[in-house]
Order: structure tokens, then sequence, then C-alpha cells
């Protein structure tokens, strides 16, 4: 995908990384309607392009995203119009990036609240500015949590940690982000791109496409299996699958040659008939 401006977000491709920067500087990059839509058609894009090995998400200014833009006052959740068919717009994007067949990095390079916070859960990595901040506030607003937060935060800290962070709606720094891990590590405002960036080299230079695809989506759907059985007859199929095709073959023989590897498998064309997993394509409201 070549570099693109939505309304709300920027996007570029550069060393088959691509960097999405939420873009609405003069707000904190407050999450609205139009980032939601934004955000699902560059991660849809993102997917189809074989030139994007890595996705990269941070923000424009000095925040990450301040959370949902409240601008209209008091009746900002008010969704009582739609009724059993509201669809939260946070948990959208969560579940898009739940469903990316891309590993997706968060650069948190300011404060990150609310939706935020919670739109970096299934991220599979998190780096954090010591300028970063972060608050799950939504008892503070009189909501609940929203983007799916209440299935990723505890899976992400443990039950205790994200009760606390929950119930208080306290916002914390950087520090006790890593010391819980839900950041994976902590750097100075100049140096967390360039973190963020070497990460992604080090899976788009050294890694097959297809292998990462069906590596990232295993991990996160084995989180709520409750025996290992399941994901052994999941790999022991995916191996029957792909052992014998054109990556593992060059796996091997690069190794051997002491050789950088050169995958012909791509996810747009060779993912194997296992895929694609469940995805939330469909939505019915509760009680249907």
């Amino acid at each position: 995908m070549a570099q693109q401006r939505y309304e709300t977000v920027r996007a570029e491709v550069a060393d088959r990384i691509l960097t999405v920067t939420l873009d609405r500087p003069e707000k904190l990059n407050a999450f609205n309607p139009r980032m939601m839509q934004d955000l699902l058609d560059v991660l849809d894009a993102a997917d189809a392009d074989d030139d994007v090995r890595v996705v990269v998400v941070t923000g424009a200014g000095r925040g990450f995203c301040a959370g949902a833009d409240v601008s209209t006052g008091g009746s900002s959740f008010d969704h009582r119009k739609a009724g059993a068919w509201h669809r939260d717009s946070g948990g959208r994007v969560a579940l898009r990036i739940f469903a990316s067949t891309k590993p997706v990095i968060a650069a948190v390079n300011g404060p990150a609240a609310g939706v935020g916070a919670s739109m970096t859960l299934p991220m599979d990595i998190r780096l954090a500015s010591t300028t970063a901040k972060f608050g799950f506030v939504f008892a503070r607003r009189g909501i609940v949590p929203e983007s799916a937060a209440s299935w990723f935060l505890p899976r992400a800290v443990g039950m205790q940690r994200a009760m606390e962070w929950v119930a208080t709606g306290r916002l914390f720094g950087p520090d006790e982000a890593l010391a819980a891990g839900l950041v994976r590590s902590v750097h100075p405002p100049g140096e967390l791109l360039p973190a963020a960036y070497a990460l992604a080299r080090e899976i788009a230079e050294n890694t097959a496409p297809v292998s990462v695809a069906l590596s990232r989506q295993m991990m996160w759907r084995m989180l709520g299996e409750p025996h290992p059985m399941t994901a052994h007859r999941l790999d022991s199929r995916i191996m029957s699958q792909i052992g014998g095709g054109p990556d593992p073959s060059e796996g091997v023989e690069s190794f051997l040659a002491k050789r950088p590897p050169d995958f012909p498998g791509r996810v747009s064309a060779d993912l194997p008939p296992v895929y694609p997993w469940w995805r939330d394509d469909e939505f019915r409201p509760l009680g249907e």
C-alpha cells in the first residue's frame, strides 16, 4: 500500500513496516467514529498487502490517544436509540486488530486513556515513552470497559492488577505499566519509534510471513482454550499442511547455507486451508 492519509490517521510503509499514526493532535488524538472507520480500513489494507510485514501504531503530537472524543458533552455515550444493536466502536477496532494477519506493535508516545489504552490490548507488543500515561478510566465516566478490555486486560496483567486499574480508573505511568507487564519496555521520547522499528525489522527480515500470521492467530486463539490438546490438534493439522512446502524448505536451506532467508510464501495467497479461523464478520445483539 502506498503512503496514504485518511481523515484521522496517517499510513506510511517503509522497509516493509506500516506506520499508522493517529492524527488528531489538537485533540490528543481523541477517538471518534471516523477514526474507527479509518483504522478498520487501514488494517484491511495492511492484511491485503504482502509488502506489509509489521504494523506500528503511534500518535501524532504529544499524545497517543486521550480516549473517546466527548466534545458533545453529557450525551457522548448515549447509544440508547441503537438499543441491543449498538456495537461499541472501540470493540470493533479491537476485534479487527485481534483478527489481523500481521503483528501489531504499539508505540505509546504519550497519554493513552479509555479507548486509547484499551485499543492497545489486542496489539501484540507494547512499548512506551517515558512521557506516556495510561488510564482505564471508564468508571470515572460512568461507563464500563469497552474495546473488549474485560477479555484482554486480565489476560495481559492478571485479574488483581486489571481490577485495580478498572475500579479506580486512575492514571498511572510507564514504570507501573512495565512492572505489570502491560508494556514490554520504556524509552526516552526520541528513542521510542527507533526501538519499535528495530523490533519490527527483526520480524520483517528474518521470518516467514505465513508462519508469523499463523503463529499470531494460534497464540491468541489458544488463550481461551481449556486444554493443550486443542493446540496439539491445531498445530498438528497446520504442520501437515505446510510442512513440505516452499517456506520450510527455504528456512532449512538458508540456515544450512548461513545466508538470509528469502521466504516465497505470501499471506494473501498461501495461508493453508485451516485458515481463516472465526472472525467477527457478523454481529447479533444480546439475547438474539
